[in-house]
């Protein structure tokens, strides 16, 4: 074989493995996103669980407007402590991102069912709280495949500005009775509340 040929090949193996490296390091990123998330569900749900065992759905009874505006207070709340760098109540930014991420969950389950007076019997209510956290996952997923992992980059007070900028379309939209012309809806807002919430919870959780 000549000099030329070997050059040849070994530049082409060198190349193949470049991008088996590559592909490798996404997987394991993605992967360890994947797990991540995962962790971060298995808290809110945690925690959503024990306050069912205590309050029941008694949240049913609340219009999504009002679901919204919870979120606000504790998105607000957020920004307060990382604006002031210290919380004077025991509840700190990782309890607010676990409210939000549960709130929106809710809201989006008043959203297709409607507020009401009737409880609604726990294994529904874990269900469909657990169904509208896997849509979010599923979009955050098919976001990170075309952003590389871009929020990885941003800061945790960046994910609080969003989701008060979500809020905001939010109550937007509300006020137009769920009207847009040109913009996605406001369960769309919520599923992107819910990831940034999480994202910040895979700041604080793992880095």
């Amino acid at each position: 074989m000549s000099n030329r040929m070997r050059y040849k090949n070994k530049n082409k193996c060198h190349i193949h493995s470049l991008i088996f490296n590559t592909f490798m390091v996404q997987y394991l990123i993605m992967n360890n996103t994947n797990q991540q998330f995962d962790h971060v569900i298995g808290i809110c749900r945690a925690v959503f669980v024990k306050k069912m065992k205590d309050y029941g759905t008694a949240w049913r009874i609340l219009r999504p407007q009002s679901m919204t505006d919870q979120i606000y207070i504790k998105a607000q709340r957020i920004r307060s402590i990382e604006e002031k760098g210290v919380a004077k109540i025991a509840e700190d930014a990782r309890d607010e991102f676990i409210g939000i991420i549960n709130y929106c969950s809710m809201a989006l389950i008043q959203l297709e069912l409607g507020p009401s007076d009737d409880e609604l019997p726990p294994e529904i209510t874990e269900k469909k709280y657990m169904d509208n956290l896997e849509k979010a996952k599923s979009l955050m997923m098919e976001k990170n495949h075309d952003y590389g992992e871009a929020w990885r980059q941003m800061r945790i007070s960046s994910y609080t500005d969003l989701i008060l900028m979500k809020i905001k379309r939010t109550k937007q939209i509300e006020d137009n009775q769920g009207l847009t012309i040109a913009s996605e809806g406001i369960d769309a807002n919520y599923l992107d509340m819910i990831n940034y919430a999480i994202f910040g919870l895979i700041k604080l959780e793992f880095e």
